[in-house]
């Protein structure tokens, strides 16, 4: 088939495409337990073919089964929102205290789209696709619970490719970019907590003070990471909450300090590293004031790892449909984190980048993913889908 048919086909949904955005823009959801957005899903994908639903947590994987026998190619889009208080005034803002800031409402109509696309050229498909929609992105390893319930062999068999699309308010509209291996950091992080003991703010000598120990160890991990990390490794370590004590009682020295940071990297190694490094800062300084810390690190996500010929083919196929020039080569990976990452760690595959800044926003100043003022355009909705659905096709008939 002539995969350019699926842009005209996708701009054909294009108003349907921005309802279902929209609508899911106004209601968003957050976590694993995403019940209103997993019943407009179930509403949209009805009858496109089977759907497996997921434990424990609203995920739902749809197969497309194609006419003739063959390989199988899996999709993903992720459906939750963030803990965010909405301040686009656009007409369909949201107004529950959450917000699609990084997109999702969009990666969900795509998804949508790709499958309708897909049933339609059914008998055009050798082999099956599998299209996930994911619950739990932010931070809570959707992705990875889906794999731990094998909703990506529900076609019978390991897909050979896997394939992601993620919008940015900050990139031109209709642009797409990625990069062959590394793409996006391990993102993890810890909650220092150092205890002490209370007492009177004129008499520090008579208490064990936690606040002194816990803003030297800010201060000196910025410091430790610079000498003990070799200057080419690509590490962040950024403190991006401080508690001790509260605003109304200046004269009483809490029993307890904590903060709590984010960690990315591009290594494993760097990981490890990492951990043996803020051990040695927390803890002595914690010793050098008599007091105690104690470190919860959070589960991180893995290094998201793109497959070169994943690429090469993503590359090809958004020329087919779109020109020559609408794809850029990123000579960098981003330090944000994305757990599609485990998913191709599992099976090769590619996670490529599409601008959504609107039509008269400089894409250079705009608001980015996860502020309260990111805006997204629904203009990329066909071109997301059509994307989709097209490396799929020729993902099945390579």
């Amino acid at each position: 088939m002539n995969l350019q048919d699926l842009v005209a086909e996708a701009g054909a949904l294009s108003e349907e495409l921005r309802k279902i955005r929209r609508d899911l823009h106004r209601n968003p959801e957050f976590g694993l337990d995403l019940p209103n957005t997993l019943a407009r899903v179930l509403e949209e994908i009805d009858g496109l073919g089977e759907v497996f639903l997921g434990e424990g947590m609203t995920a739902a994987a749809l197969l497309i089964k194609g006419a003739k026998p063959g390989p199988t190619v899996l999709l993903r889009a992720d459906m939750d929102a963030l803990a965010v208080i909405e301040d686009t005034g656009l007409e369909y803002a949201s107004t529950n205290g959450y917000m699609h800031a990084c997109g999702h409402d969009l990666h969900i109509s795509m998804g949508i789209g790709a499958a309708k696309l897909l049933y339609q050229h059914r008998a055009n498909l050798n082999g099956d696709v599998v299209v996930w929609f994911q619950p739990g992105e932010e931070g809570l390893a959707g992705a990875d619970r889906m794999l731990d319930q094998k909703m990506h062999l529900v076609s019978g068999s390991k897909p050979i490719a896997a394939f992601g699309v993620h919008v940015f308010s900050v990139y031109p509209k209709g642009m797409f970019g990625s990069r062959p291996g590394p793409l996006m950091a391990a993102a993890g992080g810890f909650i220092a907590t150092f205890k002490g003991a209370g007492g009177h703010g004129s008499m520090p000598w008579l208490s064990r003070d936690p606040i002194s120990p816990m803003a030297q160890s800010i201060a000196t991990l910025q410091t430790a990471i610079n000498k003990r990390l070799d200057i080419f490794d690509d590490v962040v370590v950024n403190v991006g909450w401080v508690k001790a004590g509260d605003d109304h009682t200046e004269n009483v020295i809490p029993e307890t300090a904590s903060f709590g940071a984010t960690v990315r990297t591009f290594s494993e190694n760097h990981s490890e590293l990492i951990r043996e490094i803020v051990a040695d800062v927390l803890e002595g300084a914690a010793k050098s004031f008599g007091v105690e810390v104690a470190i919860e690190w959070m589960p991180a996500s893995k290094v998201l790892v793109n497959d070169a010929n994943s690429v090469l083919r993503s590359r090809k196929v958004i020329a087919e449909l779109f020109g020559e020039g609408r794809y850029l080569d990123m000579p960098n990976p981003i330090p944000g984190g994305e757990d599609f990452a485990s998913v191709l760690e599992e099976i090769p595959g590619a996670f490529i980048f599409m601008g959504a800044a609107p039509d008269g926003v400089d894409p250079r100043t705009a608001p980015s993913n996860h502020s309260n003022k990111a805006v997204f355009d629904d203009d990329v909705l066909p071109l997301g889908a059509s994307f989709l659905a097209a490396i799929a096709i020729d993902t099945l008939n390579q």
